[in-house]
């Protein structure tokens, strides 16, 4: 009986410090505020949740931070219990607080770490040893999109997990290939674990937490995924992971926001080259001039971060093809092409070449993608 009544005391203080933590959620402040606010009290959040005016004035005083007016009156509103059965009206949602031993430990080196976090999927297959945050354009090439597919196809059935947003054009493609390859990926999404966004993506969600994957949310159930959220969202992505590699992105452009973060938090910035005349590269090739690496294969990123993991070669099997199959495939290699573009560049029959692009596809040589086929690998 006195065992019984020392768990059930157990679970309750931990549910109390579960509603303090969820709480937090619900002060929709910077996030940078709140991290000083919780140091402060030496990481207990129930303190940190009950801090009173001159603490707080203190604490924006010893940060540089503005003192936010309404604090103090939106916390006083907070209703404790009301909120926590909001956050967990999805059964499937659960919270990752940071005293959790599964809460990503580099993400809890920069300076704006989230206390908490939601999620969906199963934490426990994700060791964060091998975090790889992988972002570029929503408006993708299917160049770069294939670049992409065939680096982490090379990373098959090894410990990578592959960390992005779940944004379209690069994002979808790293949570896509890692999926395909068996590899861990986790998403992080600027919105509540209830709104899928894009829509897009609402398949892809579900495969991430289908195939041992997780989706992780700093925001509560209900919240829309709005502008501001997405640099926030970035912060996560590039703080639990040791490195970031960029695949095409504007000088203006998320991307870059998580490029700069990277820069930062101390994390290997590593970076994709592409066409020059790409609108899409014109970040690349200023992260590369300012120092980021160059990726072009997978043993790229493992010499970058100074990794040993075990990956699988991709060879392309020439013995395979015959000459007409070969001069196909070649005319894709570089640059990807309409079959009009194809066909200026070969002599054979219309026909064949129909036939030829049908069995590369097959052996999972090329794709196709907008109308323009590539090769699949590098």
């Amino acid at each position: 009986m006195a065992r019984t009544k020392q768990n059930k005391s157990k679970l309750n203080k931990k549910n109390k410090k579960l509603k303090y933590y969820n709480a937090f959620n619900f002060l929709f402040v910077r996030p940078i505020l709140k991290t000083k606010v919780f140091e402060y009290f030496n990481y207990d959040i129930e303190q940190a949740f009950h801090v009173n005016e001159f603490e707080l004035r203190e604490i924006c005083d010893l940060n540089r931070l503005n003192y936010p007016e309404d604090y103090l009156i939106r916390r006083d509103m907070t209703d404790l219990d009301g909120y926590f059965k909001r956050a967990f009206e999805d059964k499937d949602v659960k919270i990752l607080t940071f005293e959790d031993e599964k809460y990503p430990p580099l993400l809890k080196q920069i300076p704006d770490y989230p206390l908490s976090l939601y999620y969906k999927g199963d934490l426990d297959t994700i060791d964060n040893n091998y975090n790889l945050a992988i972002v570029g354009s929503r408006n993708a090439t299917s160049e770069a999109l294939s670049v992409v597919d065939g680096i982490i196809s090379e990373f098959k059935n090894s410990d990578l997990t592959v960390v992005s947003g779940l944004a379209y054009g690069i994002d979808a493609q790293a949570h896509k290939s890692a999926i395909e390859n068996n590899l861990k990926t986790v998403a992080v999404v600027g919105s509540g674990l209830d709104i899928i966004y894009p829509k897009a993506n609402k398949n892809l969600f579900y495969d991430i937490i289908d195939k041992n994957g997780v989706v992780f949310s700093e925001y509560p159930l209900k919240i829309r995924p709005i502008p501001s959220n997405f640099p926030q969202r970035n912060r996560i992505v590039t703080g639990m992971s040791k490195g970031v590699l960029v695949g095409e992105a504007k000088i203006k452009s998320g991307a870059m926001i998580s490029a700069n973060l990277a820069l930062g938090y101390n994390r290997e910035l590593m970076c994709i080259p592409g066409n020059v005349l790409n609108p899409n590269t014109s970040g690349i090739y200023h992260l590369i001039k300012n120092g980021a690496s160059i990726v072009t294969k997978a043993q790229d990123i493992l010499d970058a971060l100074n990794w040993e993991i075990q990956t699988q070669e991709l060879k392309i099997p020439f013995d395979n093809l015959n000459d007409k199959q070969k001069e196909i495939f070649e005319i894709v290699s570089n640059e990807a092409k309409t079959f009009d573009e194809i066909m200026q560049k070969t002599n054979i029959d219309i026909s064949l070449v129909m036939v030829i692009l049908t069995e590369l596809e097959i052996q999972g040589l090329i794709k196709q993608s907008n109308n323009k086929y590539f090769k699949c690998v590098n």
